[in-house]
């Protein structure tokens, strides 16, 4: 990931079930936005929801440690 881009043969981790539930509506939207963003490297998406910008798990990871903000996408969850 060093290039800014997701190696392809590496799954995208799925926001964890606190953060954005798996019974949402727009749960396949968001993760599919989340997914194609990563995929191009590109540091945040739209949620399709409600067009707010969202931080990629890429994103967190490039930072380095949690900002206790609650992030839908936060990799830094116990």
């Amino acid at each position: 990931m060093s290039d800014g881009h997701w190696p392809d043969s590496s799954p995208v981790p799925r926001p964890h079930p606190s953060r954005c539930s798996p019974s949402r509506d727009d749960y396949d939207a968001i993760i599919r936005a989340h997914e194609d963003a990563v995929r191009r490297g590109e540091p945040t998406y739209r949620d399709p929801t409600t067009n707010l910008t969202v931080l990629t798990v890429a994103t967190h990871l490039e930072r380095g440690t949690c900002c206790d903000s609650g992030c839908r996408h936060c990799p830094y969850l116990d």
